[in-house]
């Protein structure tokens, strides 16, 4: 279970990340960009977990 609960909040986080990008403010456009790579992050760890499977 624990695959599809990070790929879902790494997806939340690209969604928000940019999301934030878009404004105008520095330090927001900023944030949006962290948020986007841990939801990349994110993402890449709920795969790695599927493809271990129950072994891990």
């Amino acid at each position: 279970m624990g695959e599809f609960t990070d790929k879902a909040k790494g997806a939340v986080k690209e969604v928000v990340g940019e999301a934030k990008q878009q404004s105008n403010d520095p330090r927001t456009r900023a944030d949006g960009r962290r948020l986007e790579a841990e939801g990349k992050a994110d993402k890449v760890k709920g795969a790695v977990k599927g493809a271990l499977g129950d072994r891990i």
